[in-house]
C-alpha cells in the first residue's frame, strides 16, 4: 500500500490578476502562500518518500512550503550537467531526507499567445465560446500554444516511467504542479472521457489523495471514507 497526493499549486500573482500564466515563471500571492501552509499542516499526518514538481516557481514554492512540515528534509536534484556535483554530500540521500525531482513534463499547458493576457480582455477579443473552448477542451490548442491533450502526451509518459514504479514499491509520493498538468494525471488515473474532462477542475493548494495497491488507485476524501476504487495499467 502507498499513498500518491497530488497537489495544484498555490494561487499565483496572475491568478489574482487573471492572466494566462503557462509556461511564465510567476510567484505564488499573499493567498497562494497561505493555501501552502494550510496544505502543508494538512498533510502533516503523512510520511513521503519521494517528491515531484515542475520546473516552475508557483509549483517549488508551494512544495518546498509543503516540506517545511514534513519530517523528512527534501533534496532537490537536479538534471543538468552540474547536478551530481552541486547536489552531492557523503551519504547523498540519507533515512532523514527525502530526493525531489523536478521535471518541464509536469509544467503547466503552455498558452502561446494567451500567455500575459487578462483572460478577460481575451475573451473580448475572441468571444466566450472560443476561449472556454482553448482552456477546457481536450484537443483544442490555442494559437501557438498545447492543447489538454498536447499536456497529457508529456506529462503521462513521464508519471507512468517515474512515479508508477515508486509507487508500485510502496513509496508515498507527493507532487505539486498544475492545473492541467494534474489534470493530465487525473484523467489518466480515473479514465475521464475527453468529453467530461472539460467539467474537471482542481483547486489551488487543496490536495487530492489517492492509495495506490497493486495497480488500483482509491480516492479519499478528508477522512479516509467513501472510497472510489479505479484499476491502471503499471506498464
Amino acid at each position: 500500500m502507498s499513498v500518491l497526493v497530488l497537489v495544484r499549486h498555490g494561487e499565483s500573482r496572475w491568478n489574482l490578476e487573471n492572466r494566462f500564466a503557462g509556461w511564465v515563471d510567476v510567484p505564488l500571492s499573499e493567498k497562494g502562500i497561505k493555501e501552502a501552509i494550510k496544505c502543508a499542516n494538512d498533510l502533516k499526518k503523512f510520511e513521503f518518500d519521494v517528491a515531484f514538481t515542475s520546473k516552475l516557481t508557483r509549483a517549488q514554492t508551494t512544495l518546498s512550503i509543503i516540506l517545511s512540515c514534513q519530517k523528512k528534509t527534501g533534496i532537490f536534484l537536479h538534471d543538468d550537467p552540474k547536478g551530481d556535483e552541486w547536489s552531492f554530500h557523503p551519504v547523498r540521500i540519507d533515512r532523514d531526507e527525502m530526493p525531489v525531482y523536478s521535471s518541464d513534463a509536469l509544467n503547466e499547458r503552455y498558452y502561446g499567445k494567451l500567455q500575459g493576457q487578462n483572460k478577460q480582455q481575451a475573451r473580448e477579443v475572441y468571444g466566450d465560446q472560443q476561449v472556454f473552448i482553448w482552456r477546457r477542451s481536450f484537443d483544442v490548442a490555442p494559437p501557438g500554444g498545447e492543447s489538454l491533450k498536447d499536456t497529457y502526451e508529456r506529462t503521462i509518459p513521464y508519471f507512468k516511467h517515474n512515479i508508477l514504479p515508486l509507487l508500485e514499491e510502496e513509496n508515498n509520493v507527493i507532487v505539486v504542479a498544475h492545473g492541467n498538468s494534474l489534470r493530465s494525471v487525473v484523467k489518466y488515473i480515473e479514465d475521464i472521457s475527453d468529453e467530461d474532462i472539460p467539467k474537471f477542475e482542481l483547486k489551488t493548494g487543496e490536495p487530492v489523495i489517492y492509495e495506490y495497491n497493486k495497480g488500483i488507485f482509491n480516492k479519499t476524501n478528508e477522512n479516509f471514507d467513501k472510497p472510489t476504487l479505479f484499476r491502471t495499467t503499471f506498464y
